[in-house]
C-alpha cells in the first residue's frame, strides 16, 4: 500500500506592506499641509481619491496621473504633487511589534520578501532612505511592487512573480496581508496565507506552521 505524503509546511515568509509592516496612511503627510481636519478629509475625498492612487498601484504612471489631476482642480496644483513627491512622508511610522516580528525570523533564517500593491516610486524608497527610517525593511531579500512589474494582487500572476523573484515554489512559502482578498488570492496560487488582523495573531499562526519566532 503506497504510503500518504505529508504536504511540507512552509519556510519562505511573504508580507505585505502598507497595513501589515508599516501604516500607510496620505493623513500623516496631509495633516501638515492642511491644518483643518475638515478641509483635510474633504481634498482626500474628492482631489487625491482611491479610485485616482489606485492606478497607479497598477501601473500607471504618478508623474502623469499627478499633472492630469492638476488640470483638473486648479489652485491646487502644490497639495496634488505633494502626494507622490513626498509619498515617503505617509509611511513613516511602522508597526514595532510587526518590526520585531520580522527581525525574528530573519534571526531564525527565514527568507523574507515583501509583496505590496503600490506605485513604482516606493520600490526605489525601499531599497535605499526606508532603511534609515525602518531598518528591519533592509531584512528582505527582494521587494515586489505592484506599479513596476505591471501586476498586482489578488491577480495569480504577482504571487507567481514573487515566488520566481525568490526561487522558491508557492507551497514553500506563507503570505501575510491584511486584506482578505488578497489573502485567498494567494491561496488560489498555492501558497499559505494569514489574514493579519494583529501581531499577536499572526504571530500565533506563524508558530502553528512551525516558524521559530
Amino acid at each position: 500500500m503506497p504510503s500518504k505524503t505529508t504536504p511540507s509546511s512552509p519556510t519562505v515568509a511573504v508580507f505585505d506592506f502598507g497595513g501589515v509592516l508599516v501604516d500607510w496612511n496620505p493623513r500623516h503627510l496631509y495633516r501638515k499641509l492642511i491644518p483643518d481636519p475638515a478641509e483635510m478629509e474633504r481634498f482626500l475625498a474628492e482631489v487625491t481619491t482611491r479610485d485616482w492612487h489606485t492606478v497607479q498601484d497598477h501601473g500607471g504612471d504618478p508623474a502623469v496621473a499627478t499633472r492630469q489631476l492638476q488640470a483638473l482642480h486648479p489652485g491646487k496644483e502644490a497639495l496634488i504633487a505633494a502626494f507622490y513627491d513626498r509619498f515617503d512622508e505617509m509611511n513613516e511610522y511602522a508597526f514595532p511589534e510587526m518590526a520585531a516580528l520580522v527581525e525574528q525570523l530573519h534571526e531564525a533564517g527565514t527568507p523574507l520578501y515583501l509583496l505590496s500593491n503600490a506605485p513604482n516610486l516606493l520600490d526605489p524608497w525601499l531599497r535605499g532612505p526606508a532603511r534609515e527610517r525602518h531598518p528591519f525593511l533592509g531584512l528582505f531579500r527582494d521587494y515586489v511592487v505592484s506599479g513596476l512589474v505591471g501586476h498586482s494582487k489578488p491577480n495569480a500572476e504577482i504571487y507567481e512573480l514573487v515566488c520566481r523573484t525568490g526561487s522558491f515554489e508557492p507551497a514553500d512559502a506563507v503570505f501575510i496581508d491584511d486584506v482578505l482578498a488578497n489573502v485567498e488570492g494567494a491561496r488560489a496560487a498555492g501558497m499559505t496565507a494569514i489574514h493579519h488582523r494583529t501581531p499577536e495573531e499572526t504571530a500565533t499562526e506563524l508558530r502553528a506552521l512551525g516558524f521559530a519566532i
